[in-house]
């Protein structure tokens, strides 16, 4: 089943170092040195982007982190002020429509938004 979020925005390291050290308290797995090791990155630096001293990483260690911290791609790669590149490819193939479409939806709430969703997926529209 595919899980829709909504979104509320915060600073994007804020809310990664949240995710990580409620998942610490689990596990020791999700200290700032572990994850940084898990995505590549030197702990330091994931400190920065916690602390929000630099800006969110690249495309690649957002979805590493997703991974790492269980979390959903898209929303975190939205909250980093990003697209993945595969959502890029689809726009760029037909910005002139999706540019419209995405206006349009924008003002519409959720449930409206969701009717599309299904329906484009069943096949119904």
């Amino acid at each position: 089943m595919t899980k829709y979020y909504i979104v509320h925005m915060s600073g994007f390291g804020t809310h990664i170092r949240s995710l990580r050290e409620s998942r610490l308290k689990a596990s020791k797995e999700y200290s700032v040195r572990k994850v940084a090791m898990k995505i590549g990155v030197e702990p330091a630096y994931l400190s920065k982007v916690e602390r929000e001293v630099v800006p969110p990483p690249s495309e690649a260690k957002i979805i590493a982190l997703a991974e790492v911290l269980g979390e959903d791609q898209d929303v975190l790669l939205a909250m980093a002020g990003k697209v993945s590149s595969d959502l890029l490819k689809i726009i760029k193939a037909r910005p002139m429509l999706f540019a419209e479409l995405i206006r349009r939806l924008k003002e519409e709430p959720d449930h409206a938004v969701l009717r599309v969703v299904r329906e484009i997926k069943d096949g119904e529209w």
